[in-house]
């Protein structure tokens, strides 16, 4: 932005840079563990408790064959029960990872639209003393900011829109 402060005497335009990043909200990641895709291995728990211990199969391990997550439980005495606490943490683990890879994703775009905010890789330049804005990436410009600032943007969105889909179309053919 190119601007002349009210507060300037000498009547320097000072230029200031910000960035804009839109991104769509991440959704909450919903983990769906099917009975197909999870091996059960049964055995003797280990530890203190007895004889009980070595003759009855109460101890679970869980694999989640897709992710590889292995959840073992033997803290009860019930097989039953071993296997139901084992599926909460299988499943608490398998939501965990899913989330960091959703969040990792959603970090990666944001920094490729953000850049680092030099100026730089500016995109778009509002001057305000010639009432002009400049969008750099298709070399447009269009002396009628105010109307920009007042929302009416189809005069710079249209030839922005033209321009991506040509450079998509390239890129498709490129790859024919």
């Amino acid at each position: 932005m190119q601007r002349v402060p009210a507060t300037e005497a000498a009547g320097r335009i000072h230029t200031s840079a910000a960035t804009v990043a839109i991104l769509p909200e991440a959704e909450d990641v919903d983990v769906e563990v099917l009975d197909r895709d999870i091996r059960v291995d049964l055995f003797c728990a280990s530890g203190p408790g007895g004889q009980g211990v070595n003759t009855t199969y109460s101890a679970v391990r869980l694999t989640h064959l897709p992710t590889g997550v292995v959840v073992q439980c033997q803290d009860e005495r019930s097989q039953v029960k071993n296997k139901a606490k084992a599926m909460r943490v299988l499943k608490a683990r398998i939501y965990e990872a899913e989330r960091e890879k959703t969040e990792a994703a959603y970090a990666a775009d944001r920094k490729k639209m953000v850049g680092s905010g030099d100026r730089s890789e500016k995109i778009r330049t509002y001057n305000f003393p010639q009432s002009r804005v400049t969008d750099h990436r298709i070399g447009f410009t269009s002396h009628r900011l105010a109307e920009v600032l007042d929302g009416r943007l189809d005069e710079l969105i249209d030839p922005l829109v033209a321009h991506f889909q040509a450079e998509k179309l390239k890129a498709e053919l490129a790859k024919a």
